[in-house]
């Protein structure tokens, strides 16, 4: 009956430190998640505005015929929009971020073939797609167009 009577109460004692255990990590989870509350997490407008100038670095790139620096802007609009459906799920716009999908691919396809008036035509559907989606998403008041100006001054768009 002792050795029993061992046996039970070394269980108990091994309980409650595990209770205790518990407990600790439970507070520690819980202050964790508070100071993970507060970091910062990029807006939707954010996003938008990266997408923004890319897509006018992507037109120079082409009219550059500059297919490096297109396809690595392509990839930045690309993980933007990633980013948006990854960090903005309380964001009912999100939902129409999938009309982008097919147009990406076609601009993605003419730059890989190199393709002038493809990569033009693409690119105009392109920024027609994005005003869809404003429309869509009743942002319609931001327009989106072909930008006639560099977004920087300081960058080579020209092939090298």
């Amino acid at each position: 009956m002792f050795p029993v009577l061992v046996v039970a109460l070394a269980m108990f004692y091994a309980g409650c430190q595990n209770a205790g255990d518990t407990a600790a990590l439970q507070a520690r989870v819980d202050s964790l998640q508070r100071e993970l509350s507060k970091t910062y997490k990029p807006g939707l407008g954010e996003f938008m505005s990266g997408i923004q100038v890319h897509h006018a670095k992507l037109w120079f790139a082409g009219q550059g015929k500059n297919w490096k620096l297109a396809d690595f802007e392509m990839g930045e609009i690309r993980e933007a929009v990633e980013d948006i459906q990854h960090y903005c799920t309380d964001r009912p716009e999100i939902k129409s971020l999938p009309m982008l999908a097919p147009t990406l691919d076609t601009m993605d396809k003419a730059i890989k073939q190199q393709d002038e008036q493809a990569f033009t035509s693409a690119f105009a559907t392109l920024t027609n797609t994005c005003n869809g989606c404003h429309h869509a998403t009743s942002h319609e008041f931001n327009v989106i167009k072909v930008p006639d100006t560099p977004p920087f001054s300081n960058q080579v768009f020209a092939a090298p």
